[in-house]
């Protein structure tokens, strides 16, 4: 076990996150204007699972160590990763110690210390706390401040990989002083900080208008003196991918674009016109449709969509669930809405190649003559409207996703393959900024999950998919008691899934932790938890005259933005 995790952590370098980059006079380029059309919501990516709020949060808190666009673990608020070589893992694998770097303070002028990571940590942990990251924390038994630089996290059991916590842009460092009365059920009511964190990276918080517009400046105690470039910051949000595009490659009214799952020809004439750049990188995002294997009707009142209100009345036949699948032209998803930036996939985890499944490839051609063969031996029985039944319960599915132009063809194309087995699917579309959103109270969000099924992307930081596995334990399942910020979506619970996730969780050697992952893509795509349909690359645009952008797809695209200069 020790000599597979000294080997796991070769890979990690102690690399200076500004290597190579150019330098500037901080604030000397003036104004950065970023679209993240899917409006940031909240500023706390531990009370949020949606991307754009995570990455909006990147620029201004940090974790002690992120993924650089390679995939590999470099250092941010320390100067060595702990290995087993240097000392920083112990021999047994149940503790690592970190090692803050001297001299960084918070935007607020005061000094980060182990006792705000100590901290973090029992915020996320609280009980009632509804932290969406609290996959990051599994197997941790204690964090503890050794002294003002020093942190030690104990975990329960050998962990061989033990950097979930504090690391990727899914889990940064919160400041105690500004958290410390908004720890457990409580945490939703701080607006304030959740709004407006201190922090310490290249840029705090100005002024935030939720589910439109944050602006930012850059923080004058950053640790850098010579960073960032930029002097302010805008995220904007609203609209849609198309015209974020359009607003960075053809008129240059902004000089960053996330996610923009266009139409791969409509990209290709925008990006003809010069004024920006089409970036594009392959990490672990899958489009899916998640099931959900509860019961979402109205009537369940407070139990709607909850383990409490019981089992969907028809999706909780596997042979149900199966013919969805199979009933689906992956190939055609690709080519007209995705093009080069996809592929066809049948597994949620899909890369890195050590645990890329081929166990579940049955899904990748499309057969509706077994579908319809499945659905018959299950006695779903077509009517007079073609729609099959049985015992009086007829497959009609409410289909929800994010406002989108891809993602409503996508829609539509599925609807039509559905057709041809008999489902009768009503199609609903959210606006991302409320459909990705935190707000608990908010019916149309994709954790309350009020519908049959409902599609999106995801994926994970870093090239380690345990904590991301861990998001479908029984224990991750949203519901009233935690906020609704599980991530356990489905409400899927497996104790032979449950029971995977804690071998991966003591396991070091490397290839056995790919065989375990992969049994658990299986399990999820087999009992038809979810239905994978396109490994995703990561598209953006920047304006020709952004200079040091490196696109990642491992952690938050703005992962480097301190680097990011205006070409002269």
């Amino acid at each position: 076990m020790k000599k597979m995790a000294m080997a796991l952590a070769a890979g990690v370098a102690a690399l200076s996150l500004g290597a190579g980059a150019a330098k500037a006079e901080r604030g000397s380029d003036g104004n950065l204007n970023i679209l993240y059309w899917q409006a940031v919501s909240i500023l706390n990516p531990f009370l949020s699972g949606g991307i754009k709020d995570v990455e909006a949060s990147s620029i201004v808190i940090e974790p002690l160590a992120k993924y650089d666009e390679t995939g590999q673990m470099v250092p941010a608020l320390v100067d060595e990763i702990p290995t087993l070589a240097n000392g920083g893992i112990s021999e047994d694998l149940k503790s690592i110690t970190w090692k803050i770097k001297e001299g960084v303070v918070w935007s607020d002028g005061t000094p980060l210390t182990a006792h705000d990571v100590a901290f973090t940590a029992q915020y996320c942990m609280a009980p009632d706390g509804g932290c969406q990251q609290l996959a990051k924390f599994t197997d941790v038994e204690k964090v503890e401040a050794v002294d003002d630089q020093t942190v030690k996290v104990t975990f329960s059991v050998a962990k061989p990989f033990p950097y979930g916590p504090f690391v990727g842009k899914e889990s940064p460092i919160i400041q105690k002083a500004q958290f410390e009365n908004c720890v457990g059920p409580k945490a939703p009511e701080c607006t304030a900080q959740n709004f407006g964190p201190i922090g310490t990276g290249p840029f705090r918080v100005v002024d935030f208008k939720a589910n439109d517009v944050v602006t930012f400046e850059a923080n004058p105690n950053y640790r850098d003196p010579a960073k960032p470039a930029f002097a302010t910051v805008m995220i904007k949000g609203g609209g849609d991918p198309t015209s974020a595009a359009r607003a960075v490659l053809e008129t240059g009214e902004f000089d960053y674009a996330w996610n923009l799952q266009v139409e791969p020809e409509i990209l290709a004439q925008m990006e003809a016109v010069g004024k920006g750049v089409i970036v594009t990188s392959f990490g672990t995002s899958v489009e899916r449709i998640e099931v959900n294997l509860t019961d979402p009707s109205p009537d369940k009142g407070a139990d709607r969509s909850t383990r409490a209100g019981g089992e969907h009345p028809f999706l909780k036949d596997p042979a149900v669930r199966k013919a969805l699948s199979l009933a689906i032209d992956r190939e055609l998803l690709v080519e007209a809405g995705y093009g080069a930036a996809g592929k066809p996939t049948c597994n949620i985890l899909p890369a890195p190649e050590n645990y890329a499944s081929t166990g579940v490839d049955w899904c990748l051609k499309q057969d509706v003559e077994a579908a319809n063969k499945l659905l018959d031996d299950a006695g779903w029985v077509p009517g007079a409207d073609g729609i099959r039944a049985k015992d009086g319960v007829r497959l009609s599915v409410l289909y929800q996703t994010s406002t989108n132009s891809v993602r409503q063809a996508t829609q539509a194309l599925v609807k039509d393959m559905w057709a041809q087995i008999g489902v009768e699917t009503e199609l609903r579309n959210i606006d991302a900024a409320v459909f990705f959103g935190a707000d608990p109270s908010s019916p149309d969000t994709l954790q309350k999950f009020y519908a049959d099924l409902e599609m999106y992307t995801n994926n994970f930081p870093g090239t380690d998919p345990e904590g991301y596995m861990a998001g479908w334990l029984c224990s991750n399942i949203p519901n009233p008691d935690n906020n609704w910020l599980g991530t356990n979506q489905p409400r899927f619970c497996n104790e032979e899934y449950d029971a995977l996730v804690h071998e991966m969780a003591k396991t070091a050697d490397l290839a056995e932790r790919g065989e375990l992952a992969k049994k658990m893509n299986d399990i999820l795509s087999n009992e038809g938890a979810l239905i994978p349909l396109i490994h995703r690359g990561e598209v953006a645009a920047h304006s020709v005259t952004v200079e040091g952008m490196r696109m990642n797809s491992w952690d938050s695209q703005v992962w480097n933005i301190a680097d990011w200069t205006r070409k002269k």
